[in-house]
């Protein structure tokens, strides 16, 4: 099996972790503002990230701040996603994917 690798395009990471259905959406979040890496708004999907980097997401009209855990090797199943980052939210349960549908309306500023 291959090793997971120390960093990851921001883009590839969230679709990795499951917070964006495809990669294009997650660039297009990337893109758009949504994203913060250790406070710095990003705006480039090409951005590497790493474990300990904490990421500040406004997705789905709800703001995420997570802790990257580590990079992952593929897209899996939920719960090897969930193993990637460890949620800094107050109240961010697990029913609260915050996950965007591919081909949903994402309002500007809001993603």
């Amino acid at each position: 099996m291959t090793e997971a690798p120390d960093r990851l395009r921001i883009d590839k990471w969230l679709w990795h972790a499951r917070f964006c259905k495809t990669r294009g959406l997650a660039a297009t979040v990337v893109e758009r503002g949504s994203v913060r890496v250790n406070g710095q708004r990003v705006v480039k999907p090409g951005r590497a990230i790493g474990p300990g980097d904490v990421l500040t997401l406004a997705i789905a009209g709800q703001v995420r701040v997570v802790r990257v855990l580590g990079c992952g090797t593929r897209r899996g199943p939920a719960s090897e996603a969930q193993e990637l980052y460890l949620s800094l939210d107050a109240g961010g349960g697990a029913e609260e994917t915050g996950q965007i549908a591919a081909g949903s309306e994402i309002p500007p500023g809001s993603a």
